[in-house]
């Protein structure tokens, strides 16, 4: 690439949220790659265990948050949005009303996003070079040590919210983000300004209460973390809590005032697929390892596999009414070669015991 003067750059930042917002994606901004302050908070918050078995996060060092350690020669960073919620499909707070049906966080109801939007950056990547020649760059979509939410911030998508979550205005925090990190001088955007106000909602809100203070969650209460990254069992104390919240949580974002706004998805990827918006619970824990496999191909659910996915349910057919449907699908789990399984079926069942001792479910 030739050296590019700064009004070149300037016309070449234009272009490429152009071409951005062509690709599907619904803003796009540019950032430099200075992150003091959000190390500052990581180091801390690593320090105090918060990030719980998520060893990877701790790892790396400071390629986290010094992009140009990560890939050198990398000195601005283009970060992009795109919305996933999906435009039909059954309403999220009804489905948590619903103890025997099953909650699964929105953003995975559909494909993964992660292929889909790396291919989008990597046309992005591809547009520019078409324009100026090669140049350094690298994709990332959730997929490497990269403090996404604080470059995002940067970039002027939106701000970090007091669940942890970016923000914007005008999309409240219903998407994904990606980044491009590369070698371009390009100008980059004024930061997004915070506008939480004094609303304390999403920590009200935590069945676990695992946003310990605004800005400041613990991953070891958060029931996105107890049903997708934990590998065991699920902590006694959070088990009633869990609900029927089988792959993630969303009250946080459910909550929100500023997703009054948001927009849904006009990605086909991102529909519901296999009615996961508002399944049974009993029809989903029958799933042998190869339906589970089969109808979770190209999703990011599969990830955590059969084993911990039945652990999740069996939860949630705790929480559940005991009726005689209920018990039967535990009882049929009960001896299931896996002991996690076999563990939080066992809970499942003394819950309901208990309940049936204590006339819980007498007329």
């Amino acid at each position: 690439m030739n050296p590019v003067t700064p009004a070149q750059a300037e016309e070449l930042a234009q272009r490429i949220k152009a071409w951005a917002r062509e690709l599907g994606f619904l803003a796009c901004g540019i950032s430099d790659t200075h992150l003091e302050d959000a190390e500052t908070r990581l180091q801390k918050w690593l320090s105090e265990g918060m990030h719980g078995e998520m060893a990877w996060m701790a790892r790396h060092e400071t390629k986290r948050s010094r992009p140009s350690e990560l890939v050198p020669g990398t000195v601005r960073v283009i970060s992009v949005r795109m919305d996933y919620l999906p435009p039909a499909g059954a309403d999220a707070e009804t489905v948590l009303n619903v103890p025997t049906a099953g909650y699964v966080s929105r953003y995975a109801l559909g494909r993964d996003y992660h292929k889909l939007m790396r291919k989008r950056l990597q046309r992005l990547a591809e547009r520019i070079s078409a324009s100026i020649g090669p140049f350094g760059y690298r994709a990332f979509v959730d997929s490497a040590p990269v403090m996404e939410k604080p470059l995002a911030q940067k970039a002027g998508l939106g701000w970090i919210g007091k669940h942890t979550n970016l923000l914007a205005r005008e999309a409240g925090s219903w998407f994904f983000l990606g980044e491009l990190y590369t070698d371009l001088p390009l100008p980059v955007d004024t930061p997004g300004e915070a506008h939480c106000g004094r609303c304390m909602a999403c920590l009200d809100i935590c069945p676990t209460q695992a946003i310990v203070a605004p800005y400041r969650l613990d991953a070891r209460r958060c029931i996105s973390y107890l049903t997708i990254e934990l590998k065991g069992a699920i902590p006694m104390e959070f088990r009633p809590l869990v609900g029927n919240r089988i792959y993630g949580c969303d009250d946080c974002q459910l909550v929100c005032p500023w997703n009054r706004f948001a927009q849904t998805s006009k990605e086909p990827d991102f529909a519901p697929r296999h009615a996961l918006d508002a399944p049974r619970l009993v029809e989903l824990f029958a799933w042998s390892e190869a339906e589970f496999l089969a109808r979770t191909e190209g999703s990011a659910i599969r990830r955590i596999g059969h084993e911990r996915w039945l652990r999740n349910i069996a939860v949630a057919l705790g929480n559940a009414p005991g009726t005689p449907e209920v018990i039967a699908a535990l009882e049929e789990r009960a001896d299931h070669p896996s002991p996690l399984v076999r563990e939080h079926v066992g809970w499942a069942l003394a819950r309901h015991r208990r309940r049936l001792s204590a006339g819980a479910y007498s007329d």
